[in-house]
């Protein structure tokens, strides 16, 4: 997106005003009401916002929460959201400098707001973030320093407010919390045709190597649940997708490079150190040894180009013996009862390794305030009504008698029902959900599911699922911080390289999964290649600078 040269001029003025007026600069907190309160403090009360929407949603103007809250607040909102064409709208807006007085739901990225920071297009929110205008977030960031720390850019300014959904195993009454993608993958094989033929649960790739085999040899699909002769798919899943991808098998070969929201096969060792897989002796030891499968017809051959629609057809036909996806039942349908989870799997050297996902992190790019703003304060009374525990519930499900039929004994909220869902409404509670929803700046924290509402009873399922089963196979829970925070330079050197890097990696894994090697002279070829081309060592300088300040921080 392209600087906006007067934007950045009229930030300059504003900034000098607001140098009249605050006794702390950017990044820093006004030490006392009356002076945050002379700047922006207008008369506005009627606001024009654009953003995203679900694209089941039919809009926000008759939302019945934002309504009441915007009662609550003495302000007007004019709505112009899509699920549609967002990015490109954005751009034409901002290129254009005919701004809303917010853009909500958009989903910046940290270079997208230091660079729309520092160009003006976008204040500065630290003064407003005070007791008097925004008190719920304030104890908010109070209570939790790791958020402010991490909506807070490498200037020390605060262009966007705070979205996250903290959802872990804290949640189901474990001690220690690990994130619902921590294991995004959960592998999962027909036991059924396992206890035809005769074969335990694999516990080695090469065990399952072996149950693939039978699975071909004997047409299960077939034999077993009589489906057309040759449609029997030994093993099916998606290439390098977050749920349902190959990647977790490679964990007997030490890592599973999940992609990820930093960047794809980065990781951090327990030492500190970062590195990545994609050049190890290991990764390229995995991409032989898989090759062999795929050679030999049992790994399918629309791996690479299908999607999880196609994917999931095919499981709920009875087609296939292996795959993954987030639980089981999602996938397998009529057939889940046949299936069971597999184990993390032991490699050739009889060993195995976990490389856990990162969490999904705080984000900051989800409501930024334009300077086309004439009353910052009154719309950000607004927002922080947002961070109230009952609020952000309503915003993310859909309003008390709606989504939330009842309390129980403890006060907490319970959702409605799949049924009820259908007889009221016509559609699954999910739908319903998507259909409810608000996107922006919702910040759900663990403690929330203790104390306003329940978890979507999927969720609870794959949390125990990852708590009771997953995590005993992960010896290692080191994960690289998503929240880390980068310098203005470290993400215009990401914004470069990362996609050339990721795309490059993920072409020659497919390639060499489906045509073998590498040789040597291929293997050198492709280090160099990332190196001289791609921009790998200084990515990983950037990766490695970021997290030690990151743990310096910490420390602090």
């Amino acid at each position: 997106m392209k600087k906006n040269r007067i934007k950045k001029l009229l930030a300059l003025v504003l900034a000098m005003a607001m140098a009249m007026s605050l006794l702390t600069g950017c990044g820093g907190s006004s030490s006392s009401g009356d002076s945050s309160a002379e700047f922006g403090n207008t008369d506005q009360t009627e606001f024009y916002i654009m953003g995203g929407q679900s694209s089941l949603s039919s809009g926000y103007d008759d939302n019945e929460v934002l309504n009441q809250l915007q009662e609550e607040a003495g302000i007007s909102i004019t709505w112009e959201t899509m699920s549609e064409s967002l990015s490109e709208q954005v751009n034409i807006k901002i290129a254009g400098g005919d701004l809303p007085d917010a853009f909500m739901g958009v989903g910046f990225s940290n270079y997208d707001l230091t660079t729309y920071g520092e160009d003006g297009t976008f204040i500065d929110l630290t003064p407003y973030i005070t007791e008097e205008y925004m008190p719920n977030l304030t104890a908010i960031l109070e209570e939790h320093p790791e958020i402010r720390s991490a909506i807070t850019m490498d200037d020390g300014c605060i262009y966007g407010l705070p979205a996250a959904e903290q959802m872990g195993t804290a949640g189901i009454g474990d001690e220690e919390d690990y994130s619902i993608y921590s294991i995004p993958q959960y592998s999962m094989i027909n036991k059924a045709w396992l206890d035809y033929l005769g074969l335990d649960v694999p516990t080695t790739l090469d065990e399952l190597h072996d149950c693939l085999v039978a699975f071909a040899e004997n047409d299960m699909s077939h034999t077993y649940y009589g489906n057309d002769e040759g449609t029997t798919i030994p093993m099916s899943t998606g290439f390098d997708e977050w749920c349902w991808g190959q990647n977790i098998f490679y964990a007997g070969f030490g890592f599973t490079n999940w992609t990820n929201d930093v960047c794809n096969d980065l990781v951090l060792s327990s030492d500190g150190t970062c590195s990545f897989v994609c050049v190890s002796d290991n990764y390229r030891e995995a991409l032989t040894y898989f090759h062999d499968w795929y050679a030999e017809g049992l790994m399918d051959v629309e791996m690479f180009s299908q999607d999880d629609t196609q994917l999931i057809s095919k499981c709920q036909q009875g087609y296939v013996g292996v795959s993954t996806w987030w639980y089981i039942e999602e996938l397998m349908g009529d057939y889940a009862d046949d299936y069971v989870f597999l184990p993390i799997l032991e490699g050739p050297d009889g060993t195995y390794n976990v490389t856990l996902r990162d969490g999904g992190g705080t984000n900051s790019g989800n409501l930024s305030i334009t300077c086309d703003c004439e009353s910052p304060a009154n719309l950000l009374k607004f927002f922080d009504l947002w961070y109230d525990g009952e609020t952000v519930m309503q915003l993310q499900y859909g309003a008390i008698g709606t989504y939330f039929t009842e309390q129980d004994e403890s006060g907490k909220w319970v959702s409605i029902t799949e049924e009820e869902s259908q007889e009221l409404y016509g559609k699954g509670a999910g739908e319903l959900k998507s259909t409810l929803e608000v996107y922006g700046p919702k910040l759900i924290l663990s403690e929330y599911y203790d104390e306003y509402f329940y978890m979507e009873d999927r969720a609870i399922e794959r949390l125990t699922d990852l708590s009771e089963y997953w995590m005993s196979f992960v010896t290692d829970t080191t994960t690289y911080p998503i929240d880390c925070v980068f310098t203005a330079d470290e993400l215009d050197l990401i914004d470069r390289y990362k996609t050339d890097f990721q795309d490059t990696v993920a072409e020659q894994e497919g390639l060499w999964i489906k045509n073998g090697g590498p040789t040597d002279e291929e293997w050198e070829s492709y280090k160099s290649n990332l190196s001289a081309t791609c921009g790998m060592d200084e990515l990983l300088e950037c990766y490695q600078d970021a997290y030690d300040r990151y743990a310096e921080n910490a420390e602090e």
